[in-house]
């Protein structure tokens, strides 16, 4: 799985745990809903000031926001790593 896949996995769970429509994300972050939904599928990359302004609209620090992704991406290494 591709670092933007997992960005896009971690901002999905994310935005659903708060109960948030893609639309209601976009709004918050200042961007476009078609945006929030190629970010989830992992077909777009956020830019540094995308990735700080979506963990605002999604009440987390950046930082915290950056190390969910991290540790998705050791799980998922362990995992593959695992199948060999």
């Amino acid at each position: 799985m591709t670092l933007a896949k997992v960005f896009g996995k971690v901002l999905k769970q994310r935005r659903e745990f708060l109960n948030l429509s893609q639309e209601e994300l976009a709004f918050e972050a200042g961007l476009h809903r078609t945006y929030i939904s190629l970010l989830e599928r992992g077909v777009k990359s956020p830019t540094l000031n995308v990735l700080f302004r979506l963990a605002e609209a999604l009440d987390i620090p950046a930082s915290q926001f950056i190390q969910e992704i991290e540790v998705q991406l050791k799980t998922l290494e362990l995992y593959e790593d695992s199948e060999d």
